[in-house]
């Protein structure tokens, strides 16, 4: 085994705090809101920390540095192009804001609200059966990361039988994952999360510190120039024969960002889980600062692979991990594991079970994410609606514990059998797009337009689904076709975009009535009055600061501006004078560092602001949840003559 005493005691150190934390807000949870929202009490810091190692996990951990490993420090240059995206659409709240006002527990119930109860029902299988493929790799991902970073033995022998060790950890984390979720259901999996993000984010920022400090920036510089020509991974203008991770991957993305806000509902629970629409708003802007060590992670961790692996001065570990690896079949497989392999040669002891601790809590905090999200899904948006009266709390509660054991059961056998032949995200990117290629014109289009129609949801998400699973068809057939995954997905948006607005448009049907669906006006809700109906500003001024801002608020709005602000400057000016001039590598290794030093001094700045944050909105959390009254008519199940 590669771990030593001190590393395992660390690891199982972190798991029974994680454990303690679950097992201590069982009490809270009171009610079916609680255990699908969490009783929508969670503020900014919480909601922002905890979603984001939601979404993170061991396997997108495992994905990242597989990804960069192929693309380089010239995937972070085409990744900012993403920042005055991402900032136009945190600070104006796009899509979060308009469906925390809807009030809607999960995106299908906002759709059977917008559009038709049968449209709800579809939809919920298809985002059901999407969730399900996309989730179904994970246990494997992360068992495969286990097994091979800490040295387990391959088998086990077990009353005289010998036994794989693949299934026997895939088993034990999902039940500890189900666990979690069972013990208190969005409330326990968002207090866990939690403490688990900020866990996380420490740790991050500890390996990248003593990466950078411990190999000398000329073997990076020298391993690294050692790419092809034109398949750089300094220069991010010398990109052109990277495959798949570069400048259109990027494009597409920045296209599928602002149409896809909210459409993958992996960690959905989190999209009701705020107390209000505001502080849902909020926990996006923070979003930027909260993930930048994990940023930091995934961009510098593979360059140090990368290194070590190509580098003449390290032949010894690139054999090490050749020879660990080389009886996997899979090269899809391989792929996965040379970063991780590297990190544990060259991780010190207690680094390296912190490493191991913060895999076991991200490979946690997803899986009971995910659980509770396509569990709800099943029960909320597919077998709920298809009933004439609304469950008891306590048949709800049992159907809910039900849908996710099935959905544990299923993504155990799917990763037992399930060949993986593509990368984790151009797998991610075509699995998702069976829900997302047309489901983010939907929801845009019924939360901003009143002329959509349910007629063009129908067709949007037939659409979009359609060229999804063709995509996923033809790549089983030819696993080498030129179109991956990711143009996949590009195709189902922009055609499922141009179906919803020409059916919109022929159709005769009289405009939908928004004010009812977001609570505005007359159908405002009395608690959430001051905060709902400040609805933000249309054009241009909606970046801009309304009544219910705090000078806390303000100053976090300004910052974000100047931050991204300046990084897109640096964007455009250096995009301009690279397409006009010939910059050395050389140059480009300077600028490398700066940004490194950068990020690392502002990412440790923010671990102790949201802390700090985070501790304060947690203990308003848990008081608001013992001192709130419950409704148990708020279960999501929607009156059709309400409709």
């Amino acid at each position: 085994m590669n771990l030593s005493s001190l590393d395992w005691t660390i690891v199982f150190t972190v798991l029974a705090l994680m454990i303690y934390s679950v097992t201590a807000s069982k009490k809270l949870m009171r009610s079916v809101a609680d255990f699908l929202a969490a009783g929508r009490s969670a503020g900014r810091y919480v909601v922002s920390i905890a979603s984001g190692v939601a979404g993170l996990g061991a396997i997108t951990i495992v994905g990242n540095l597989e990804m960069n490993l192929v693309a380089g420090f010239s995937m972070a240059w085409w990744g900012m192009t993403m920042g005055l995206v991402i900032l136009v659409i945190t600070v104006s709240g796009w899509v979060i804001y308009r469906f925390r006002q809807t009030r809607s527990l999960t995106l299908a119930q906002y759709f059977e609200a917008r559009y038709s109860r049968r449209f709800r029902i579809f939809t919920g299988i298809i985002a059901f059966f999407s969730g399900l493929i996309n989730f179904g790799i994970f246990p494997a991902v992360g068992a495969r990361f286990f097994i091979y970073f800490c040295g387990l033995p391959h088998s086990v022998n077990l009353l005289g039988l010998e036994i794989a060790s693949f299934p026997i950890v895939m088993i034990i984390l999902l039940s500890i994952s189900l666990y979690f979720v069972f013990s208190g259901g969005q409330i326990a999996v968002i207090i866990a999360d939690f403490f688990q993000g900020i866990f996380v984010n420490i740790v991050f920022v500890i390996m990248i510190v003593y990466l950078f400090v411990s190999f000398d920036w000329l073997h990076i510089y020298e391993a690294l120039s050692s790419a092809p020509q034109e398949a750089s991974l300094i220069n991010p203008f010398h990109t052109s024969q990277v495959e798949d991770f570069n400048f259109w991957y990027f494009l597409v993305g920045i296209f599928g960002v602002m149409y896809s806000a909210m459409s993958w509902q992996g960690t959905q629970g989190y999209n009701a889980s705020a107390k209000n629409a505001h502080e849902a708003k909020m926990g996006g802007v923070l979003a930027g600062w909260r993930g930048m060590p994990q940023t930091l992670m995934f961009m510098f961790t593979p360059i140090i692979a990368y290194t070590l692996l190509n580098h003449p001065d390290f032949t010894y570990i690139a054999n090490q991990v050749g020879a660990a690896i080389s009886g996997v079949e899979s090269e899809a497989v391989k792929s996965q594991l040379k970063v991780p392999l590297v990190l544990s040669y060259i991780l010190p002891r207690g680094l390296i079970g912190a490493f191991v601790a913060v895999m076991v809590a991200a490979f946690i905090s997803t899986h009971d994410s995910y659980l509770h999200s396509w569990g709800s899904i099943l029960v909320q948006d597919v077998i709920m609606p298809m009933r004439k009266k609304p469950f008891t709390r306590e048949q709800h509660l049992k159907a809910l514990r039900y849908a996710i054991t099935f959905v544990a059961i299923f993504i155990f056998f799917f990763s037992l059998v399930f060949k993986q032949s593509e990368y984790i995200f151009l797998f991610f990117a075509i699995t998702g797009a069976i829900f997302a290629g047309g489901s983010g014109a939907v929801i845009i289009g019924g939360l901003y337009w009143k002329r959509g129609t349910t007629a063009a949801a129908w067709a949007a998400m037939l659409t979009g689904s359609s060229i999804a699973v063709g995509g996923i068809i033809i790549h089983q057939i030819e696993a080498d076709f030129f179109i991956n995954g990711q143009m996949f997905w590009m195709i189902g948006m922009f055609g499922s975009s141009v179906i919803y607005i020409v059916v919109s448009l022929l159709s005769k049907k009289k405009s939908f009535n928004l004010d009812k669906l977001l609570h505005r006006g007359k159908y405002v809700i009395k608690d959430e009055s001051k905060i709902v109906t400040a609805i933000p500003e249309r054009g241009w001024k909606m970046l801009g600061m309304g009544k219910e801002f705090t000078k806390g608020d303000k100053l976090i709005y300004i910052v974000n501006y100047i931050w991204t602000g300046g990084w897109t400057i640096v964007f455009v000016w250096g995009t301009i004078y690279n397409l006009t001039h010939e910059v050395s590598d050389q140059s480009w290794m300077q600028f490398w560092s700066i940004f490194i030093k950068i990020h690392v001094a502002l990412a440790i700045i923010s671990i102790i602001w949201f802390t700090i944050g985070g501790i304060i909105d947690l203990r308003k959390m848990i008081h608001r949840l013992k001192t709130m009254k419950r409704d148990d008519k708020d279960d999501g199940f929607v009156i059709a003559d309400d409709v």
